[in-house]
C-alpha cells in the first residue's frame, strides 16, 4: 500500500508539473505581442518632378522598406510624403548652393545641398525616426514674354530631382 501510494503521489506530482508546464506554454502562446522589433538602416529618397506648377512630385523609398507616392508640400520647410500605406512627415532646411538664371537664354539651374528630419508618420510608418542629407537639382526653361525671358510666368520646361539618404527607424 506504501509502494502504491508513493506511485501515486509522484504520478500526481509529475501530472501537476506537467499541467503548470502546458499552461505556461499556452499562456505564452496567447499572449499578445506588445513589443515589436524596430527595424533599423539606410533609407534613400528620390523625389521628381516636371511639372512646372509644382503640383504633382512622385517620391520613391528604398532601402528598410520600399514606397511609391507623392510629396506634399505643407510649408516652406516640412513636406508630407505620401504612401499607400501610411505618411511621413518631414522637416528640412533651406538648402544652400549655387543657383543662377541666364536672362539670354531662359535657362535657370540650380545646385543645392541640405539636412531633413524625420518627424514621424502614420500606417505603417508610425514611430518612424530618422535624419540624412539631401541633394536638389534643378533645370529649367524659363517663358518669355514680349520676346524677353521672364521669371514672372511659369518655366516651360523643368526637370526637378532630390536624393536624400540618412538613418531611419522603423
Amino acid at each position: 500500500m506504501r509502494k502504491n501510494h508513493r506511485l501515486l503521489a509522484a504520478a500526481g506530482s509529475m501530472l501537476a508539473a506537467g499541467a503548470i508546464a502546458l499552461s505556461g506554454i499556452v499562456a505564452a502562446a496567447a499572449a499578445p505581442h506588445t513589443a515589436q522589433a524596430r527595424t533599423s538602416g539606410i533609407e534613400r529618397f528620390q523625389l521628381m518632378s516636371t511639372d512646372p506648377t509644382g503640383a504633382k512630385t512622385t517620391v520613391i523609398a528604398r532601402g528598410v522598406f520600399t514606397a511609391g507616392g507623392v510629396d506634399i508640400t505643407t510649408s516652406n520647410t516640412t513636406d508630407t510624403f505620401k504612401f499607400p500605406n501610411g505618411t511621413i512627415r518631414i522637416r528640412h532646411s533651406p538648402g544652400t548652393g549655387p543657383q543662377s538664371f541666364n536672362p539670354r537664354t531662359c535657362l535657370t539651374t540650380v545646385h543645392q545641398h541640405g539636412t531633413y528630419t524625420l518627424l514621424g508618420g502614420t500606417g505603417k510608418y508610425a514611430g518612424i525616426s530618422g535624419h540624412g542629407t539631401f541633394r536638389l537639382d534643378v533645370l529649367a526653361v524659363g517663358a518669355r514674354s514680349h520676346g524677353k525671358c521672364t521669371q514672372n510666368k511659369p518655366p516651360v520646361a523643368l526637370e526637378q530631382i532630390v536624393r536624400a539618404s540618412g538613418p531611419v527607424h522603423l
